[in-house]
């Protein structure tokens, strides 16, 4: 028997019973279409990071000294116990850096995580949640803020604590509407705040506003909040090369700054954009490690119902089989036949699978702020997963046909 006819009459017995097949199928698509959607969205995810948040927070040109590292989740608990024991990031820090780097481009000094958040008010508007970060006035370039009115924060706002603001274009827009906010006095957590200036629009990032944040100079924040644990020290290169030796530079400065030996450990961490990108992409593969273990349940099931309806099959169809070996088909043809019935049936469930889960992942990416890529590759592995099943847990019902017997099954009920 031919390979084509072989491939026919497999596909002509799912369409004999659709109903019966769709629900065979149930479990690999499912299960595939779990696969091909949580994938998608886990590279769509990593994408996005890499391309924007990581730009957008640190910058492929800046790198941050902080007391902690991004990654501060990944840590087990004796050297989550070291890093609480680190020394604050200070204002000597920064000036240690600043001496080491005369060539940067800028470096601050800002409140750390976790941002604050507080009500805004103007006259008898109120502004909820809006993010209040401390800052130094080199901060404003190394986030790249260009204003629409007004000045921004200078070094004598810092050093006389003057209580001065400039405020995000959502807290503009939300607050003051049509009114220019430069010149008018608002309060933050009753205190009297002059708006100095209104920066642009940097927009959203997963649906995460960029522009809800009024900036204070950090001594006055400091007042206000008191100095944070998490204080961090963010230094701009002009390029993007120039920041590996310039790490190198900072490490040297801080480490002479803090008097460490040279077989002592770094009581500090320096962080880039490449660090936030390896720190997500360790989250995701907690869930690429889960995601297999589910798929796989859902596809042993699915194959062992493929199995069993294989073995109705051959229940079914024994007069036929007999026929068959009657007219001169072997027991290799026949066992040929079922095994590319099962493998038609995986296969379908597969791609029924693949399409579903392109379908959800893009009603995901439509309705939600999380990005989705589909990939050749979890496609590709999904079309694989379901050949592989069809030959697994089709073997063994299509060794049961071959092994019928012509006479035996010729006089079977049909």
């Amino acid at each position: 028997m031919r390979f084509a006819d072989v491939i026919w009459v497999a596909l002509g017995q799912l369409r004999v019973n659709p109903l019966r097949t769709l629900f065979t199928l149930l479990g690999m698509i499912v299960s595939v279409g779990f696969l091909v959607a949580v994938v998608a969205i886990i590279q769509g995810m990593n994408a996005y990071v890499t391309e924007n948040i990581s730009s957008a927070m640190v910058g492929v040109n800046t790198f941050q000294v902080r007391r902690s590292p991004i990654s501060l989740g990944l840590f087990d608990d004796e050297a989550m116990r070291l890093i609480v024991r680190r020394p604050r990031i200070s204002e000597v820090d920064a000036a240690a850096v600043r001496d080491a780097l005369p060539d940067a481009l800028a470096i601050s000094l800002q409140s750390g995580w976790p941002t604050p958040q507080a009500d805004m008010v103007w006259r008898d508007r109120t502004l909820g949640s809006v993010r209040v970060f401390g800052v130094s006035p080199e901060y404003q370039i190394i986030q790249n803020y260009s204003l629409t009115s007004g000045r921004g924060l200078d070094d004598v706002d810092v050093a006389e604590h003057r209580p001065v603001a400039v405020i995000g274009a959502e807290v503009a827009k939300n607050l003051f509407e049509t009114v220019d906010a430069v010149g008018h006095d608002v309060r933050i957590r009753g205190r009297h705040f002059t708006v100095v200036g209104v920066a642009g629009s940097k927009g959203r990032v997963l649906g995460q506003s960029f522009d809800g944040f009024v900036l204070l100079p950090i001594s006055s924040f400091e007042v206000m909040y008191g100095r944070r644990q998490t204080t961090t020290v963010s230094v701009k290169m002009r390029t993007a090369d120039e920041v590996a030796p310039a790490i190198q530079r900072a490490q040297e400065a801080m480490r002479l700054a803090r008097r460490l030996r040279p077989g002592d450990a770094n009581n500090f961490s320096i962080d880039t954009a490449d660090g936030l990108v390896a720190f997500w992409k360790q989250l995701t593969s907690v869930l690429f490690a889960v995601v297999p273990a589910i798929v796989a349940i859902g596809i042993l099931v699915g194959g062992i119902v493929i199995m069993n309806i294989m073995l109705m099959a051959v229940q079914e169809r024994t007069h036929e089989i007999g026929i068959r070996k009657a007219v001169g088909a072997t027991s290799a043809d026949v066992r040929r036949q079922f095994l590319a019935e099962s493998i038609a049936l995986a296969v379908t469930g597969g791609i029924m699978g693949v399409t579903a889960g392109w379908l959800l992942a893009l009603l995901i990416s439509t309705v939600s702020p999380l990005p989705a890529r589909v990939t050749p590759w979890s496609v590709g592995l999904a079309l694989t997963l379901g050949a592989t099943v069809g030959v697994l847990f089709g073997v063994y019902p299509a060794a049961r046909a071959a092994k019928l017997d012509p006479i035996a099954a010729m006089r079977a009920e049909t």
